[in-house]
């Protein structure tokens, strides 16, 4: 199989894909046209089929489609001029070629994050962390679920190994910093995205639930763990402030789509330690395509930046 990831510019392709998004657009000429996103394990590329005649069929979303095309290049990113497209028949692939996974082993990384869990010594927080993560449904979930649709771990294992890297950072802080309650914060880095299960569907689709388009996995974050306190006798009412409002503030600013800022040291240790994982996994992503060094890859919106790649020495 061709992978999208091993695409160059210029090079004919025939290839069977999954189609992520479809939609039939107008062209400032008047003259309609399709728009695709397509997907493999490897990755997604936009693509574009200008002539609607009989050698393009009608396809929807989620299926595999037959595509041959020519490889281009629009503003700085890979696209599919596709001359001839059909759905493809049973026994042209193989489902597991399109869904993207991580890289690491998730069981692996489950017990590394449970080692987390068992470290933390305030009874309340520990309960709760134990209530939830000895739920097999929800772990089941958890470990097999993207963090993003798109931007950044976007693959199944993808919220795990986000939240397990954010609750690394979170630990070395709290050991770095005397000020941090290490318990409050690597019980709010464990449950950061915890609202993404209900944002976000699974794979295939990976694409966003009613509740994720019109409450957003922060706030649904913060319904779940405040839900799951209220189960527990006695929870201090503080603590569940406190460890919420981590939740609330996580993306560290209102602009970002956070509704508060943070206010206290843990909020704010725990916006930085996301915002650098995520980041992070977007350039290691951005540089998967390509590994030359000293190369510019041109402006990047997220980073506000023309990035390059370090030159090795």
């Amino acid at each position: 199989m061709r992978y999208i990831k091993e695409l160059r510019e210029g090079e004919m392709v025939t290839e069977v894909y999954l189609v992520k998004q479809c939609q039939i657009l107008k062209a400032k000429t008047g003259k309609n046209y399709m728009s695709l996103t397509l997907q493999d394990r490897s990755g997604s590329l936009d693509a574009k089929a200008w002539d609607l005649g009989p050698a393009i069929a009608n396809v929807d979303p989620l299926d595999f489609v037959k595509v041959e095309g020519q490889v281009t290049s629009f503003q700085n990113a890979l696209q599919l001029n596709v001359r001839r497209l059909r759905k493809a028949d049973e026994g042209e692939y193989d489902q597991a070629d399109y869904i993207p996974t991580t890289d690491k082993d998730r069981k692996e990384m489950f017990t590394e994050l449970k080692g987390y869990i068992d470290s933390v010594k305030e009874p309340h927080l520990k309960t709760l962390l134990m209530n939830v993560f000895n739920d097999n449904d929800i772990v089941t979930r958890f470990m097999n679920h993207s963090a993003a649709k798109a931007i950044h771990h976007a693959f199944v294992g993808g919220l795990l190994e986000h939240t397990l890297s954010v609750t690394k950072m979170c630990a070395y802080l709290a050991d770095s910093y005397p000020i941090l309650n290490r318990d409050l914060l690597l019980t709010a880095a464990i449950f950061h995205d915890i609202g993404k299960l209900s944002e976000i569907s699974s794979f295939p689709e990976n694409d966003y639930t009613d509740d994720g388009n019109l409450l957003g996995h922060i706030f649904l974050g913060a319904e779940f763990v405040g839900k799951k306190m209220e189960e527990i006798p006695h929870f201090p009412a503080g603590l569940a402030s406190e460890l919420r409002h981590c939740i609330l503030a996580h993306h560290g600013e209102l602009t970002f789509g956070s509704p508060k800022k943070p206010a206290i040291a843990e909020a704010l240790a725990l916006s930085m330690a996301d915002n650098l994982d995520a980041k992070m996994e977007c350039l290691k992503e951005l540089f998967a395509g390509n590994d030359t060094e000293g190369v510019w890859l041109g402006y990047q919106k997220l980073f506000e930046s023309n990035i390059r790649i370090t030159s090795k020495q």
